[in-house]
């Protein structure tokens, strides 16, 4: 598993508005993510189910049958990557993912600076590990049209956590990964300064449509 990081260390997230145009990319399809995980496994320890899409050949022909369960509310066929008793990944074999180069494309994407982004956290105790990446990622930014984004992505996911109540039907999210999607997506709600003196059901509105 990989060293708990110190409280106080620093990772380099990249560029925000680079950072930002990639991953909306990656969410419309238009693209992979591209993640520097170095030695970290917060993902794989962190009680995953990790579908198995039908692009992962490699992946199905690494993973043991064993390791695979039925995805629920999928029609049968549709399998995912379960977890041990302590959150880990099955194929984590002494801290390191063994089909690293065959991993499922989902552990690819899979971007835990959509929290930092978003200013909030993978989860409870059960993403710990995650929980410790997220506080240590640092942005840079190339200049001011960044930095409002950052903000307004922040605001979008304070409003969609805090006001879910004003959206219809109460649809908003409320795990932490459909907040943060949703924040990124809908940000430009927030980079209009007349989105603070709107109703917060009008708000709502617009975000669902973003």
């Amino acid at each position: 598993m990989t060293t708990p990081q110190a409280d106080d260390e620093t990772i380099d997230a990249g560029e925000f508005g680079a950072w930002l145009l990639a991953t909306l990319a990656c969410l419309r399809g238009d693209g992979g993510a591209e993640v520097p995980c170095g030695d970290c496994v917060g993902c794989c320890v962190s009680s995953y189910f990790i579908p198995l899409r039908p692009g992962d050949h490699a992946a199905r022909a690494r993973v043991p049958p064993a390791a695979l369960v039925d995805a629920p509310g999928q029609e049968a066929g549709h399998l995912m990557l379960g977890y041990g008793p302590t959150g880990e990944c099955p194929m984590l074999d002494a801290g390191r993912c063994s089909i690293y180069a065959d991993r499922p494309q989902t552990c690819r994407d899979y971007d835990c600076r959509i929290f930092a982004a978003a200013g909030i956290e993978a989860g409870g105790p059960e993403r710990r590990v995650i929980n410790q990446r997220v506080r240590a990622w640092r942005f840079s930014y190339r200049d001011d049209d960044a930095r409002r984004a950052h903000a307004a992505v922040r605001a979008a996911a304070a409003f969609i956590r805090d006001r879910w109540q004003a959206f219809p039907g109460h649809c908003a999210p409320t795990a932490p990964t459909g907040i943060a999607v949703l924040a990124l997506k809908a940000h430009a709600v927030f980079l209009d300064a007349a989105t603070t003196s709107r109703p917060d059901t009008e708000t709502a509105r617009a975000i669902i449509r973003a």
